[in-house]
């Protein structure tokens, strides 16, 4: 009988020792304050009032980041949000070299993303979107290692204009696509000229093509019964006319 009590409170303090590690998770583990050693899945014993541990989950993380306004290189103000994908490849790191990982990277994300775009100016930064980010990526990676975090990718979801400034981008594409219009009208001018130019020449170098052609045109007209045709004669048929009178004697 007095050894039932004894057994019932091991037994009660080896159940309160099992620790559950999900495979998602690793646990850190504490003796007496000291860092010992990382659990991994399962059930683990973890010793009361001796040892102490904290769970880390590993899984991919999407973390959005709140919009920040920032001015680009040539005076622009913008507003502009981004999402990082960061995972924890060393939770140890994660729990002893910084405070809370999820602040710290969220701050610097903020900070690195508005020192990047005031290096940039505002057309590189709508139209370079995805070296932006290559480059906010590469800088918030460089010290997220030292914390145990792997970023993965950093996308930039919105670039907030001020009203003004969305005005003046319509109106230069509108020119750019009026220009654009404009060149290609007149390469297409020019290339109707050349083309005018060979049938031309082609024309005066072949007897009869122009005969032809009056003829042609002649009756695509005459397809039309409500149209008037005026014919005019070529010269050359009218003096063909006056020999042949010469010739006969008749006036």
């Amino acid at each position: 009988m007095f050894l039932l009590p004894i057994f019932l409170i091991i037994v009660i303090i080896l159940l309160g020792s099992i620790k559950q590690i999900n495979q998602y998770e690793r646990g850190v583990l504490f003796t007496l304050g000291k860092y010992t050693r990382i659990l991994e899945p399962g059930w683990q014993i973890v010793l009361p009032v001796f040892q102490s541990f904290q769970k880390v989950d590993i899984r991919t993380k999407a973390v959005g980041v709140p919009e920040q306004e920032a001015i680009t290189k040539d005076n622009v103000s913008t507003q502009i949000s981004a999402v990082i994908y960061y995972k924890i490849t060393d939770a140890s790191k994660a729990i002893l070299e910084v405070e809370n990982f999820y602040f710290a990277i969220d701050q610097l994300a903020q900070t690195t993303m508005r020192n990047i775009v005031g290096e940039v100016e505002l057309d590189q930064l709508l139209t370079n979107r995805d070296s932006i980010a290559n480059r906010i990526r590469d800088i918030i990676e460089s010290m997220a290692t030292k914390w145990g975090l792997d970023v993965m990718a950093v996308e930039l979801k919105d670039i907030v204009l001020p009203t003004d400034m969305k005005r003046t981008i319509a109106k230069q594409a509108e020119a750019e696509r009026e220009k654009r219009a404009t060149i290609i009208n007149s390469e297409g001018e020019v290339i109707a000229a050349i083309n005018l130019a060979k049938a031309a020449r082609t024309m005066a170098e072949t007897p009869g093509a122009l005969h032809l052609r009056t003829l042609n045109s002649i009756n695509d007209i005459s397809s039309d019964q409500s149209n008037t045709v005026v014919f005019a004669v070529p010269i050359e048929i009218l003096r063909a006319i006056d020999g042949i009178k010469q010739l006969t004697g008749k006036k």
